[in-house]
């Protein structure tokens, strides 16, 4: 049986004080909350990574990293490498995501580098992808996801699945105006299985863990958790308010 997970990415937000006042408040909602079928991720910045691991070590709250580097190391001023990560006790980390697309220019291929770096230092992995709203108008994101898909993740062995949660992130439908509705999420998640499957085989296909990432929030969280495919969600804005974030965590 798939996990059920929650995850919550907190971008370029909170200082440490205020990290430290989330993490309680999270602990003190999702108390005896969590069952064993689900995981509760969160992805501070970088620079309080520590300070979330020591606070979530007596919780069943989990910790990642919001994104690093390819290289083993080197003179890459600003990056943190998957060494730094784990040196921390982390062994989660988030690539991939739209904003990192986006803003930074990161693009399939040095993906599939980094996914190859992360597996390599056991860093379970939440790849992120999905289409922009110009490919949903022209009809063209089905084919925009298989590319991402492929291009950043089918260079991997089937062992290597075991390491990898999906994160489907209609960009469309991120601070636009626009939704996506649970049947819309419903196709493509359905279409990322099989896409899977397809490849690697149905028992791969049906492990994986795929989560959508698309403006999820307590008023819609338990219609789109409720769709056969979809196994959770990556948060955004709903992850930074406690009260939020919690009851995403208990409508799935």
């Amino acid at each position: 049986m798939r996990k059920k997970i929650v995850a919550g990415n907190w971008k370029m937000n909170n200082n440490l004080d205020e990290t430290k006042t989330l993490i309680k408040q999270i602990k003190k909602g999702v108390k005896k909350q969590i069952g064993d079928d689900t995981r509760v991720i969160i992805a501070p910045s970088f620079v309080n990574l520590n300070t979330a691991i020591k606070r979530t070590k007596k919780s069943e709250i989990e910790v990642a990293a919001q994104n690093m580097h390819q290289s083993k190391n080197g003179a890459y001023t600003g990056e943190v490498s998957a060494d730094m990560l784990t040196s921390l006790g982390l062994n989660l980390v988030i690539l991939g995501h739209s904003e990192r697309r986006e803003y930074f220019g990161e693009t399939n291929e040095l993906l599939a580098e980094k996914v190859t770096t992360a597996l390599e230092n056991n860093l379970e992995t939440i790849f992120c992808f999905g289409e922009v709203l110009e490919d949903r108008k022209s009809e063209n994101h089905f084919k925009v996801v298989d590319n991402q898909l492929k291009e950043g993740l089918f260079h991997l062995k089937k062992r290597d699945f075991s390491k990898i949660i999906l994160a489907y992130e209609p960009v469309w439908a991120i601070g636009t105006g626009e939704t996506a509705s649970p049947e819309q999420v419903q196709e493509m998640h359905a279409f990322i299985r099989t896409t899977i499957a397809n490849d690697y085989g149905g028992e791969v296909a049906e492990k994986i863990s795929i989560l959508y990432g698309g403006s999820v929030k307590p008023a819609n969280a338990k219609e789109i958790f409720s769709k056969p495919d979809v196994d959770g969600g990556l948060i955004g804005g709903a992850a930074l308010k406690a009260d939020d974030f919690v009851a995403i965590i208990k409508s799935i």
